[in-house]
């Protein structure tokens, strides 16, 4: 929370306690003790800058109707005050609290002396994974990773700033059942191109992309036909080795294009490598939640609250995906020592939630430590209608065919307008268009807006200068005031977001934030005949440029000083 709200928020509850006590001594409340009470902000700032519900929450401990114990507490407020102007009664009994000119020039000052930091909080302690993407290595990513890396790199960037100790994951399901049909599916091809597809059948649940085609023939150009006699285990060995590196620094290479960096890779493989996946099993056999059934080793899904039963060993030895999920999670929460983890998945891994939350709890570990935000689809619109398949490839649309048509910048920012659990349209068109209805152009305006005013300021010799606080109250009109008080919200924007996991709140706050500068620069000349009024408008604009750059720069999202 910015320092100054929060000092004006305890400025405000030191004031009512002291005026109930006050009440109290003078008999016209009941003496007993004050319940706790909030002070918040309303949502219609003409009831003021604060609202207290003390006299709502004290009806019962004061055997007095609210209204008459807002009054008493009205009455007697006194005492001298750094940032309260009045105060009044609304409705039933609220007490909204108008403030003066030195909050908001405080305001402005904090930005300003804090600059990059203004908006972070001190670190609490709490370590935190966000782990997102993580798409299959058998090919390229989708739409739906590319909403996916935007939603989950923004989150780990607004818990950080929020002040968690944060780390970013990419899951590699580099073993598994997967990795055979892969191993098959390159197989297939491989051999088709060498005996014809009439006599090599494809496998029906084999990868049927044009990427599994173009892997075979690089394998091909590099080994030509020597393997088409060999054993089939050694020849799809050769070719799974060759290939999967191959695509995972394509995803590599895509995602770092997409400006997101992961601190960690982790590899599903080291969890049948080095124990891990059999040692989660042991544990929960030991605790009795196994038991095998038609050759296969089962989990008692159903005692901790998912549906249905799961295998986790199959009749031919192979674990299954969840098992290999369930070591995964052991290893973030036990063996790493993380205190929360967040995956970012697709809606339609719904019914995966509830049976891998309680996994966690049959282990031994707090299954509501993990949270997994369920990511609707999205649509790409262009020309009014819906876009399936790339016009250039006549193939589905990757995420590098995206980043081809529609710059990082928007592609970024579009998809982090929407809670994830909201389906998004997004418009191609708009993301290219260079107009203010165009949310990203808008914003990167407002910034670049406030660059060219300072600019032209150089031009004719005047430079920004720092503000006494009488300078700064200056900035008193109705559109400064809703401008300041916009930004002074900005460290509880990232509090609210990190709490429920929504970085896309932060998203529209930069869009409001323009909106109220874009207002006060038509309202409000920044040059002026009055020096001092000039130089605390312009740092206001200073103090916007802050907090919009600090948000885009937290997103990955140029701060462009041009356009």
């Amino acid at each position: 929370m910015s320092v100054v709200i929060n000092n004006a928020k305890n400025e405000i509850r030191e004031l009512i306690k002291k005026s109930v006590d006050t009440a109290v001594r003078n008999g016209q409340l009941a003496d007993a003790p004050l319940p706790d009470f909030t002070v918040e902000i309303p949502a219609d700032r003409q009831h003021g800058d604060f609202a207290a519900n003390a006299a709502m929450v004290s009806a019962r401990a004061f055997h007095t109707a609210p209204r008459k114990i807002a009054e008493a507490i009205v009455e007697n407020i006194s005492g001298d005050s750094k940032y309260i102007e009045k105060c009044e009664i609304a409705g039933p009994g609220f007490i909204n609290f108008f403030l003066n000119d030195s909050f908001y020039a405080d305001i402005v000052a904090d930005v300003l002396d804090k600059g990059e930091d203004y908006g972070r909080a001190g670190r609490n302690g709490e370590r935190v994974l966000v782990e997102f993407v993580s798409a299959n290595p058998t090919g390229p990513m989708h739409i739906g990773n590319a909403r996916g890396g935007a939603l989950g790199d923004c989150l780990a960037a607004v818990l950080d700033c929020a002040g968690y100790d944060v780390e970013r994951e990419f899951y590699v399901n580099d073993a598994g059942n997967q990795i055979e049909k892969f191993g098959k599916s390159l197989e297939a091809r491989y051999l088709q191109l060498y005996l014809g597809e009439d006599k090599i059948e494809f496998p029906e649940d084999g990868y049927h992309g044009a990427d599994i085609i173009d892997r075979a023939k690089e394998f091909a150009a590099i080994n030509g036909d020597r393997f088409v006699e060999a054993d089939s285990a050694e020849r799809q060995k050769a070719l799974i080795d060759y290939a999967l590196p191959k695509n995972i620094e394509g995803l590599r290479t895509d995602l770092a294009r997409y400006r997101i960096k992961y601190d960690t890779w982790f590899f599903e493989s080291t969890l049948h490598n080095d124990g891990e996946l059999k040692e989660t099993i042991d544990i929960l056999t030991q605790k009795g939640l196994t038991y095998e059934k038609e050759g296969a080793l089962w989990y008692s899904a159903t005692r901790f609250g998912a549906e249905k039963d799961e295998v986790l060993i199959r009749a031919n030895g192979n674990p299954t995906y969840f098992a290999a999920d369930i070591a995964y999670h052991r290893n973030k929460f036990q063996l790493r020592g993380f205190d929360r983890c967040i995956n970012i998945w697709g809606a339609d891994h719904h019914g995966h939630v509830a049976r891998l939350k309680g996994a966690m709890d049959a282990i031994g570990l707090d299954g509501s430590k993990l949270e997994i935000l369920l990511m609707q689809l999205v649509h790409l619109i262009k020309n009014g209608e819906t876009v399936r398949v790339s016009k250039r490839t006549g193939k589905a649309i990757t995420l590098s065919d995206l980043l081809d048509d529609v710059p990082v910048d928007a592609s970024r920012f579009f998809f982090n307008l929407r809670e994830p659990g909201s389906q998004i349209d997004f418009d191609l068109d708009l993301a290219v268009e260079q107009s203010s209805q165009n949310p990203v152009y808008y914003v990167q305006y407002a910034y670049a807006r406030i660059c060219s005013i300072v600019k032209n300021l150089a031009a004719e010799g005047i430079s920004p200068r720092a503000c006494t606080r009488e300078e700064l109250e200056l900035l008193n009109t109705s559109e400064e005031r809703e401008l300041i008080r916009f930004i002074g919200e900005y460290s509880e924007q990232i509090l609210s977001a990190a709490k429920g996991n929504n970085p896309s709140a932060v998203t529209r706050y930069c869009i409001d934030l323009a909106t109220l500068f874009h207002k006060f620069y038509n309202a409000r000349r920044v040059k002026c005949d009055d020096e001092p009024l000039m130089q605390s408008r312009l740092s206001l604009c200073l103090a916007t440029r802050q907090v919009i750059g600090n948000i885009l720069h937290m997103f990955n999202i140029d701060t462009p000083e041009v356009m």
